[in-house]
């Protein structure tokens, strides 16, 4: 059991027969009445987020997620196919239920492929990856003074602003949290 007080980012909790997600809590202590939680939570399973609010004695069941690493092989029409690197078998998985967590993996890398109770429900690529860039403008000496980006395709298919020293044929580091570029390498 898990205590609304004992709320962190990150915690998962079953409530009304959903499994949700904290993405944001705040404890608020008004000067009159009661001390409540002020949550925003994320149904895990199909992705809506709704503010909602608690008060700290409001007891929940905590919800077990398992996160597995698995290699992500390759799409095949609507389908991602991931392979469990302990025992080389292989998940389907439909692309709609894992939205555009792929859009920065390649194959053959390894993600965390997240499943509650047998039922996969999202995938985790590397916090960063490096990627060749496929298709960018060139840039002009003197642009940089106003630290400007211009857009790049990366070997996936992603978009990705980048600065205007960045060529065709280089590879970049890029955070898939949020799809900002991060260095040359």
């Amino acid at each position: 059991m898990i205590v609304a007080g004992d709320f962190k980012n990150g915690t998962t909790f079953e409530m009304e027969g959903q499994v949700y997600q904290i993405v944001e809590f705040q404890h608020v202590k008004p000067g009159k009445g009661a001390a409540f939680v002020r949550t925003k939570i994320k149904n895990v399973l199909t992705g809506s987020t709704v503010e909602r609010t608690f008060s700290p004695t409001d007891k929940f069941e905590r919800a077990q997620i398992v996160r597995r690493d698995m290699e992500y092989l390759y799409n095949d029409g609507d389908l991602a196919y991931f392979m469990d690197t302990e025992n080389y078998e292989q998940l389907p998985i439909n692309l709609s239920a894992i939205s555009d967590a792929l859009v920065f993996a390649k194959e053959n890398t390894i993600c965390k492929v997240l499943s509650y109770k047998g039922n996969v429900f999202g995938v985790e690529p590397p916090m960063f990856v490096e990627l060749e860039v496929t298709d960018t403008e060139p840039g002009f000496k003197g642009d940089t003074a106003t630290g400007a980006t211009k857009p790049a395709v990366v070997e996936t298919g992603a978009q990705v602003k980048v600065p205007l020293f960045v060529n065709q044929g280089d590879i970049i580091r890029i955070d898939t949290r949020t799809g900002e570029y991060m260095e040359r390498v």
